[in-house]
């Protein structure tokens, strides 16, 4: 996901991505410390993911109280 594609959704729609993002990788881990993981450079990119989200639910909220 790009940083413009999140800062066009709004809240509630980032928490719920927010959280699908943490399942994600929850169930990455999981494969990983079995020994399944098919691609280690997924691990990276919900990373990523994960900070690109809480970076725009930041700035929104930022931009509230502004």
């Amino acid at each position: 996901m790009k940083a413009s594609e999140a800062r066009k959704k709004a809240a509630a729609e980032l928490g719920e991505t927010l959280l699908d993002l943490r399942k994600e990788q929850f169930n990455l881990r999981m494969q990983q410390g079995t020994g399944q993981l098919s691609s280690p450079s997924a691990m990276r990119r919900v990373r990523k993911d994960i900070a690109r989200v809480k970076t725009v639910m930041n700035e929104k909220k930022a931009g509230e109280s502004s």
